[in-house]
């Protein structure tokens, strides 16, 4: 008797975390200042299923039992997961009709290529319970591939082949489970039969707890690339803000020496000293000729970080042409003016840096019927690109490459401007286009 309610309290356990598995599919957790207060949810409907599923009443009443079972589901997903009512009734129904549906798949394939009518009189409860087994193993996979193909946010950091290998364990499950039924069929007692079933319970279960522990090794990864990403913007903006403070005490500087220039001008003037005059004037003429802030866009941030990566980029040899009109009143925050220009130059500078021919940067950036944002440099070989991202030939730092032009398409989505990257005859380029309103 303890040994059979054991069982099906196992059965609803794994049933219970293939659901909150299928929901975390479609839905966000909900935030909670404590973790254990969402925890009490999943056991309160473990203990509810288990509940009505050992009722003789309700056995006898399948529908009633299936009503019972949707209404406590899809109360407590609803309690548990940011989703409306209808919603989780929705997945709910969905669960428990994935599940019939493999169950009876599961049903009609075991009796009839496994199993004997001998068998199954003499044999009912074991052979009963493994096939239920198989079954939960069945669901999971399936409900593994919904998630695949139809979850969100850490589940497309998985490749297709990391994917295959978190199946391998399922499908030798299967496998197992498999040789189970059709080997085990004279056992000398019921010990035996039990420690059989713990086995195969077991292994389910442990598909289940791998599956979690995957999942939380790639939450943290996520968690992990989000805070890089952050960490760069906020160098990133760290940098320019900087530059803009060092810009705005260097104009304070040269006011104060514009007057004192203006004062010796007139001095030397008056006194009619106009070989020295005409000397200083030249000097003072190559000195403006020379100053680094050559760019004015109306815009204290663009001017700013062009500016930076203008003085920059010719330091290091790199020819840097450029296009800019009047981005005074633009509708892009200085923050992401800040994530996006200086990415792409950052990006263009280090790749003219590896050419060991021409080294150039072609920049516009235009206030037209639309924003136009265009950065074209060099390279010295051609990239790769897998998924629609940029797969780098860097032995170090692998795992921050990229953050980069990700920041960049996030903050274009954010606009909802759209973007283009070519690379072709040893040039890359990254065009983006805002709408003006």
């Amino acid at each position: 008797m303890l040994t059979t309610i054991f069982y099906n309290l196992a059965m609803n356990v794994i049933e219970v975390m293939c659901c909150k598995i299928l929901f975390e599919t479609f839905c966000e957790k909900r935030k909670r200042k404590n973790d254990w207060s969402g925890n009490l949810l999943i056991i309160l409907l473990i203990f509810i299923c288990f509940l009505y599923s050992n009722m003789p009443w309700m056995k006898a009443h399948l529908l009633v039992k299936m009503l019972v079972g949707i209404t406590a589901t899809a109360a407590v997903m609803w309690g548990y997961f940011q989703t409306d009512i209808r919603k989780a009734f929705i997945i709910t129904i969905l669960f428990y009709g994935l599940i019939t549906v493999a169950d009876f798949i599961v049903y009609i394939m075991v009796y009839s290529f496994f199993l004997n009518d001998d068998f199954i009189r003499e044999n009912y409860l074991l052979e009963g319970l493994l096939i239920v087994a198989f079954g939960k193993i069945f669901d999971f996979i399936i409900i593994l591939f919904i998630k695949k193909n139809f979850g969100h946010k850490s589940v497309g950091v998985m490749t297709d082949a990391e994917w295959i290998r978190l199946m391998i364990f399922p499908v030798f499950t299967i496998v197992t489970l498999t040789a189970m039924v059709m080997n085990f069929r004279e056992l000398d007692n019921t010990a035996q039969e039990n420690v059989l079933v713990t086995i195969a319970l077991g292994m389910v279960a442990m598909n289940i707890m791998v599956y979690y522990l995957i999942n939380d090794i790639i939450n943290r990864e996520t968690q992990l690339r989000e805070k890089t990403v952050t960490e760069t913007r906020m160098k990133n903006e760290l940098a320019m803000y900087r530059s803009i403070s060092d810009n705005y005490e260097t104009q304070r500087r040269r006011s104060h020496e514009f007057k004192n220039q203006i004062m010796c001008i007139e001095s030397l003037m008056q006194n009619g000293e106009y070989e020295k005059l005409e000397q200083y004037v030249k000097n003072i003429s190559h000195a403006i000729s020379v100053d680094k802030n050559t760019i004015n866009s109306n815009n204290v941030i663009v001017n700013a970080i062009l500016n930076t990566k203008y003085t920059e980029a010719i330091e290091k040899g790199i020819v840097f042409t450029f296009m800019v009109n009047d981005l005074s009143n633009i509708r892009i925050s200085d923050e992401d003016i800040v994530v996006i220009l200086s990415n792409l130059l950052n990006n263009a500078i280090e790749a003219c840096e590896k050419c060991t021919g021409r080294k150039i940067i072609k920049l516009k950036f235009v206030k037209e019927k639309q924003i136009i944002l265009s950065v074209k440099n060099t390279c010295a070989q051609k990239l790769v690109f897998e998924d629609g991202e940029i797969v780098t030939t860097k032995k170090l730092n692998r795992e921050e490459h990229g953050i980069g032009v990700k920041n960049i398409k996030n903050t274009v989505e954010k606009y909802g401007g759209e973007y283009s990257i070519k690379n072709e005859n040893n040039e890359f380029s990254f065009s983006i286009c805002f709408p003006m309103g």
